[in-house]
């Protein structure tokens, strides 16, 4: 082979697989970064934002209410004009005929062509508060859904942020149930070789081989926890559930900043509740304006157009015809405009009930903003706590873990040597995989009581600058 080709073979083969390797290995997913992923694509906040934006457009379209309506048309016809003294009346719903002529001793049946024009308009320029209430009313209802959306953005993030931390612990797990399987595998082949050689008994093998299956299976356990974890967190960000790499140096370190000026009244769970009691207070306010009068402006003018001519009468009958551009020329004009003042009187009995079921709502959402208030109060306190009690725990879990090692392996040095029995290299397993626990969940546990007393005060800032 040429000498220069071989060097060139080599460094492709190791660029290509270290490209595989880069795909084979998932990309880190940092907290950050699985949050604004989560707030971009889950439907519900998809949902709530279009539901916001109905709102907003809701709210010009009642604004609109207060232009005047105004009709125009335009009525080209043909037919017969006769007249007839007597009452009438119109039976069901339908098309109608309205004519205007003479009165003939006979039916007559001569027709032409005949044309309407008009433009109406009534505007209520004056309606004692009932619009500006309208108004008011769907700009509460635009506050109540944009705090909905906020209060989905927040409480996802939520989410996101503790999913994600249970994802952390239980791949931790994971590879602390491959380290207790290596572990006991070691321990069995010590056991195995001393038993073989007879110098233990051979129950000793029978404990070791339940120590490594019993080990296997909290990996197999782990395993599933850590498959339902990791869906959990691709469902809440909307991704397919492959393989997610995490940032482990929370493992490692603990927040430096605890105190928070937030107060509860300002998290948006509070602000969601808080802008149904508006909503439902402004509803009351149009309800109860809802029976005042209105005051309008009306106005019509009307043009018409015949082929009849203004001497057409049962002795001159011949006075029309039958031309239809004849009729399309208006020659009659009329117009009416005045002002009319509308009022329901009976809108007062009418509205009464509902005013009164309006505020037993309005009293309802009160009682749920107390509710959540005091929860998050309560959440609030219990957050403080936990975060001390995890301080501790912090400062106490180096000191299990190193006691757990030194006894693991003093245990099987000595197990060795025949100095001791397989119940003791079986307890120092079992100590070091807990110690092993206990220092994995440590650190989260201080992370996961911020984000408890992030959720509860409203203040994710204080939970987010700290993760970055």
């Amino acid at each position: 082979m040429n000498k220069t080709i071989l060097p060139t073979i080599i460094f492709c083969a190791a660029f290509f697989a270290g490209d595989l390797l880069s795909y084979a290995q998932p990309l880190p997913l940092h907290l950050t970064d699985a949050i604004r992923i989560g707030l971009s694509n889950y439907q519900s906040i998809k949902a709530k934002r279009n539901y916001a934006k109905a709102s907003a457009a809701l709210v010009q379209n009642t604004k609109n209410q207060y232009l005047p309506d105004i009709t125009a048309s335009i009525q080209q016809a043909y037919g017969t004009i006769n007249g007839q003294f007597g009452p009438s009346g119109v039976i069901g719903f339908g098309t109608g005929i309205s004519s205007s002529g003479p009165n003939y001793a006979s039916q007559s049946w001569n027709a032409a062509f005949g044309s309407v024009y008009f433009v109406s308009t009534n505007w209520e320029f004056v309606s004692f508060g009932r619009l500006r209430s309208k108004i008011e009313v769907a700009n509460k209802q635009l506050l109540l859904d944009s705090s909905n959306l906020d209060q989905e953005k927040f409480i996802q993030s939520v989410k996101i942020a503790g999913a994600y931390l249970n994802l952390l612990i239980a791949q931790r797990f994971e590879q602390n149930a491959q380290a207790n399987i290596d572990r006991a595998n070691y321990v069995q082949q010590t056991v195995v070789a001393r038993v073989l050689s007879g110098l233990n008994a051979g129950v000793d093998s029978s404990i070791a081989n339940a120590d490594l299956s019993a080990a296997k299976l909290s990996l197999i356990q782990a395993i599933n926890t850590e498959q339902q974890q990791r869906n959990q967190l691709c469902q809440l960000i909307n991704i397919p559930p492959d393989s997610l790499g995490l940032d482990t140096s929370y493992f490692s370190k603990a927040p430096a900043v605890f105190n928070t000026s937030f107060a509860i009244n300002n998290n948006p769970q509070v602000q969601f509740f808080k802008s149904r009691i508006d909503l439902s207070t402004s509803s009351e306010k149009y309800l109860q304006k809802s029976i005042n009068p209105g005051l309008n402006l009306f106005g019509t003018l009307q043009g018409k157009a015949s082929d009849f001519g203004y001497n057409y009468n049962p002795l001159n009958d011949g006075s029309y015809s039958k031309n239809y551009f004849d009729a399309i020329g208006p020659s009659r004009y009329n117009y009416v405009f005045g002002v009319g003042l509308a009022w329901n009187i009976m809108s007062l009995a009418k509205i009464k009930q509902q005013v009164k079921a309006q505020q037993f709502v309005t009293a309802a959402f009160q009682d749920e903003y107390d509710l959540i208030s005091t929860q998050l109060k309560d959440q609030l306190l219990l957050s403080d706590q936990q975060i001390a009690n995890s301080i501790k725990s912090i400062n106490e879990v180096p000191f299990e873990y190193k006691a757990a090692t030194d006894a693991y392996l003093q245990k099987t040095v000595l197990y060795k040597n025949g100095l001791t029995n397989i119940v003791d290299v079986q307890q120092a397993l079992y100590n070091l995989n807990r110690a092993e626990i206990d220092k994995s969940v440590a650190y989260i546990n201080v992370w996961q009581a911020l984000l408890l007393k992030a959720a509860a005060s409203g203040d994710l800032d204080l939970f987010v600058r700290q993760v970055k």
